[in-house]
């Protein structure tokens, strides 16, 4: 498993500091209702207020939250990037009002903490990378691992319930619906690739799909120092150049899978060659898109295209 380094893009701390002094001076020490435009009922007791650093962690909460939940996720836009983001006021401001904050942490969202540690509020803290034992320095990307968000989906309802204990059969109903019906698209691709294409030799442009890759039982072959180095924006070296446009040339993967939010030169060098192959290309992102997803069909939608570029490869 390669490993990764966490941003170091994310503000300083200071800065994080003003921010929240000047968020929590404007909000009355959130005691007052939330900005304009994010809902009106925010504040009742039995509307747990939600802030999640990413939307795919977002999502989740919301389908687990229902009617007993208001989540905003700060980063709602396809073309933010989440390793380098600043946070706002407004971030800080929603932040300030929180009964639950959600990270994704494992050095993604190095900002998030920072905006924890500044405000110094009482809240639930759901670090998704202390959750599942992945520390800065490991793959970040862990909304990509099934059994990770299942974790998440137990963890997150539990802090549902802590923050609202009148409603604990509502959140354990939703729990169950979720998993069972409203995953159940997503579950039957990831079960339905495996057991079709499990061993098949397949490329890819960063280290995004790694966890995915190993719960699909596909085979991925790029170096790891290869995919460590575009997630980081670190140089590439020339070996593991060569070894990719040998493996892209003499056709010894079935597809290419393409993280359309990170294209550097040296992909996009890749993603032509394997077009010249006739290899399949298959796109994933980090985030939600459309931004108006779910988190279930944004990622059955990629695995339902990854399906058929494996089987368009077999023929």
């Amino acid at each position: 498993m390669p490993t990764f380094t966490p941003s170091t893009r994310a503000p300083r701390l200071p800065a994080v500091v003003a921010l929240v002094t000047a968020a929590l001076v404007a909000a009355g020490c959130a005691t007052g209702l939330p900005p304009s435009g994010e809902g009106t009922v925010a504040h009742s007791p039995r509307v747990v207020r939600v802030v999640a650093a990413e939307n795919f962690w977002g999502s989740v909460v919301t389908q687990l939250g229902g009617a007993h939940a208001d989540v905003v996720s700060i980063i709602d836009n396809p073309d933010t990037d989440p390793h380098a983001y600043e946070p706002t006021a407004a971030d800080a401001r929603r932040l300030a009002d929180a009964q639950i904050a959600v990270e994704n942490g494992a050095g993604y969202d190095p900002w998030m903490s920072e905006l924890l540690a500044a405000d110094g509020g009482r809240r639930d803290v759901l670090d998704v990378g202390d959750l599942v034992g992945v520390a800065p320095g490991g793959n970040p990307h862990l909304w990509y691992d099934p059994s990770y968000v299942d974790r998440f989906i137990g963890a997150a309802t539990a802090d549902l319930i802590r923050a609202d204990p009148v409603d604990r059969a509502y959140f354990t109903a939703r729990e169950t619906s979720y998993e069972e019906v409203g995953l159940a698209a997503y579950h039957a691709a990831i079960d339905r690739i495996r057991a079709r294409f499990q061993g098949t030799r397949v490329g890819a442009s960063e280290s995004i799909v790694v966890y995915l890759c190993r719960a699909l039982g596909l085979d991925l072959v790029t170096p790891p120092t290869f995919l460590r180095a575009i997630s980081e924006g670190s140089d590439v070296s020339a070996a593991d150049t060569a070894t990719i446009e040998r493996q892209i040339q003499g056709r010894e993967i079935a597809v290419y899978l393409e993280n359309t939010q990170n294209l550097t030169p040296d992909v996009e060098a890749q993603v032509s060659a394997a077009r010249a192959a006739h290899i399949p290309l298959v796109h994933v992102t980090e985030t939600l898109v459309p931004a108006t997803a779910t988190f279930q069909a944004w990622q059955t939608a990629q695995l339902d295209s990854l399906d058929t570029a494996l089987e368009h490869a077999r023929d």
